[in-house]
């Protein structure tokens, strides 16, 4: 699209995650107008750290705000998978970019807050509920449940494995139960027992339960993240200290002394679901994005990255079709394909005898479908 009718289109994003938070950063840059709507009345974004992987960190140079991310950030060298009694299995060095462009261990509120903070004031709107949406083909007008109705040339679907607009347009099918727990906490690394010794990523491989540590040093903290099978598909489920403990059992001792020493109210307990690929991202005039489109299981550590690198190929194809719906289809053949095989990697994270001693006689959905 030439860059005055792209100048000329209204987008509404409908979600200020990291995919709508993206999206608008490289839109905005693109010279469209845009305005985010966010249901929250304030963002808070809880949980623990992630990896943002050297292409990713390409597009925050290629938007101007590298610096902003490497400040609340620290780089690292390598991901390494060890036994659940500390024994290295393996170690990959992240993949470079470029040699001054390396992996960026961050913790979510500081990455949203980053991408949100270079925003200009006003852009993004709180307090703004998705009720319901109406594709008229070339334009759209969302419903709000405060009452407010908006038009847009564009909307874009932002809004989270629970999408209000994937729902009503796109696919109807609800998240898939992975068969999962995940137990995450942010802890001084004083508190890590002697296990944080650089920047680099780490998960420990146990029966049934796989420990992430993730050090958050521009912080003094780390990430401590336990994945455990588990039957309960409850989306909050209430578990106790004993049980958390439970998880890592046989593990080694410090990450037993870890688990043993949290406060249960501060961690993050979630049941884990991801979506079924979806067949049809966007009509002439809607699009998904990030988990809306395609949220997948965090074994591969690719949600985060897969968010911002819509939000890049969704600007990149603006800029190469002739027209919003031709936009629409090159975004979607060009990263549908990449999400496809990343939901279906990050679904093979058991193994058959594991799933069997938690799940007796069948598996979780997911699980049957990898």
């Amino acid at each position: 699209m030439k860059t005055s009718d792209i100048q000329n289109l209204t987008i509404a994003i409908v979600g200020a995650g990291y995919a709508g938070a993206a999206a608008a950063n490289a839109l905005s840059l693109a010279g469209a107008d845009v305005t985010v709507y966010e249901q929250a009345s304030q963002i808070r974004e809880v949980g623990a750290g992630i990896g943002l992987r050297p292409a990713t960190m390409h597009r925050f140079r290629q938007w101007g705000i590298f610096d902003e991310i490497a400040k609340v950030s620290s780089a690292s060298d390598y991901f390494q998978i060890l036994t659940a009694t500390n024994q290295p299995i393996m170690q990959e060095n992240w993949p470079a970019f470029a040699e001054e462009t390396k992996t960026q261990l961050i913790h979510r509120g500081d990455f949203i807050d980053a991408l949100l903070g270079v925003l200009p004031e006003g852009m993004v709107r709180l307090g703004h509920k998705l009720q319901s949406i109406d594709d008229t083909g070339d334009r759209s007008t969302l419903t709000f449940t405060n009452g407010e109705t908006v038009e847009a040339d564009l909307v874009i679907g932002a809004d989270g494995i629970k999408s209000v607009v994937r729902e009503q347009l796109f696919s109807d099918k609800s998240p898939v139960f992975s068969g999962e727990h995940a137990y995450r906490v942010v802890i001084s690394a004083d508190d890590a027992h002697g296990l944080v010794v650089d920047d680099n990523l780490r998960m420990y491989i146990g029966k049934g339960a796989k420990v992430y540590l993730l050090p958050l040093r521009h912080r003094n903290q780390v990430s401590f993240d336990i994945t455990a099978l588990n039957p309960d598909g409850t989306w909050a489920p209430a578990i106790t200290k004993d049980e958390l403990v439970a998880s890592v059992a046989g593990f080694d001792d410090r990450i037993v002394s870890i688990a043993r020493g949290l406060d249960l109210d501060t961690v993050s307990i979630r049941a884990v679901y991801d979506i079924d690929p979806v067949d049809t991202w966007h009509s002439d005039s809607v699009v998904l994005v990030g988990d809306a489109a395609h949220s997948m299981l965090h074994h591969q550590g690719q949600g985060a990255n897969s968010a911002i690198e819509d939000a890049g190929a969704l600007a990149d194809a603006l800029a190469q079709a002739d027209s919003l719906p031709e936009a629409l289809a090159l975004f979607q053949s060009t990263r549908k394909p990449v999400t496809d095989e990343l939901q279906r990697i990050s679904r093979n994270g058991w193994s058959e005898e594991e799933i069997n001693d938690v799940f007796p006689g069948q598996k979780p959905v997911s699980q049957e479908q990898a």
